[in-house]
């Protein structure tokens, strides 16, 4: 069972797809957050979906949001990546799933990949809202309703 709905974040470090440390307390507990796990680099429901994350990203950005994608990819397959498809967010490669573990996500495909699970975290570094599911675009619009109901309970 993965974190739940008031569960707190807990604080992690990985490198993301420039080869600096991310650090999660920069962005967690400071403004709101999605982040969200997907299986792989360059496949297509996950080029789909991190191509959606980057069409709303303004979006999220105007609700004062970050937007964080991890995965175990490498660093250089997620410079790849984002600099392919114009990634404007951050991308964390947790490739010892170091992060998934603490997200509790379960092991799917003997452990090879990802879950494909999206995670809308409050100011206060609190999950407000999970989405689990494989249609991969269907996390963008979930995600925005879901931080647009956030800042709307703190308002």
């Amino acid at each position: 069972m993965s974190l739940s709905i008031g569960d707190k974040v807990p604080s992690f470090e990985l490198s993301d797809q420039h080869g600096e440390l991310f650090k999660s307390e920069t962005v967690i507990g400071k403004m709101p957050a999605v982040v969200y796990f997907y299986p792989k680099d360059e496949t297509p429901g996950c080029t789909a979906e991190a191509c959606s994350f980057r069409d709303s990203y303004e979006d999220f950005k105007a609700l004062g949001a970050e937007v964080i994608g991890i995965s175990s990819d490498s660093i250089g397959s997620h410079k790849r990546f984002a600099q392919r498809h114009r990634l404007p967010f951050i991308l964390l490669a947790d490739s010892k799933k170091k992060v998934q573990s603490l997200f509790k996500l379960p092991k799917i495909s003997f452990g090879l990949y990802t879950k494909r699970i999206t995670f809308v975290i409050n100011a206060e570094g609190k999950v407000t809202y999970v989405h689990d599911s494989l249609l991969a675009t269907s996390h963008i619009k979930k995600a925005l309703k879901a931080i647009q109901t956030t800042n709307d309970q703190t308002v």
